[in-house]
């Protein structure tokens, strides 16, 4: 077994252990019982270093759990939305992938669909239908890059399948 499948494992299996109710309530009366010790112990510095030394380890390690199982499920959702988008017709395959685009480019896009969304609010207030797909024109500056780009990963991936592979 291999470190990140084990780490995988282990962040999805605490991510859904500690997404419950019931992992609250205990992480509640843990901190009632601590509370409650506070008299018994004269509030000493010891009695708190104790919940503020837990509390930051366990926040500490949670939060790289968290991200782990963020990144795991953000990366399934935009393979799943690329996969819709390749096989609807007339969508536009320059959509797939989006997210890896600069933040530059990303707004541009975004941009042009809040434009397409203002148009149709305008023809839903004149009485018309909103549900045509208007030709997006989003990577018309790019279209050549693209191509290229398209072209030069279809010879990789024949030449991968060309290649025989080494045992």
């Amino acid at each position: 077994m291999h470190g990140n499948d084990l780490f995988g494992r282990a962040a999805k299996v605490v991510a859904r252990v500690t997404g419950r109710p019931i992992t609250f309530g205990i992480a509640f009366l843990v901190i009632l019982g601590w509370a409650c010790t506070g008299p018994i112990f004269n509030y000493s510095d010891t009695w708190q270093l104790i919940i503020n030394t837990s509390t930051t380890i366990i926040t500490f390690l949670m939060v790289f759990l968290i991200q782990a199982t963020q990144n795991r499920d953000t990366a399934a959702i935009q393979l799943k939305l690329d996969e819709l988008i390749r096989n609807a017709e007339g969508a536009h395959n320059a959509l797939l992938d989006l997210e890896e685009l600069t933040e530059d480019e990303l707004e541009k896009v975004r941009l042009r669909y809040c434009q397409l969304a203002h148009l149709a609010r305008e023809s839903v207030r004149a009485g018309k239908l909103d549900t045509d797909k208007p030709d997006i024109e989003l990577f018309a500056e790019h279209a050549e890059e693209l191509a290229e780009a398209a072209t030069k990963l279809e010879a990789h991936k024949k030449a991968k399948k060309a290649k025989p592979k080494a045992k």
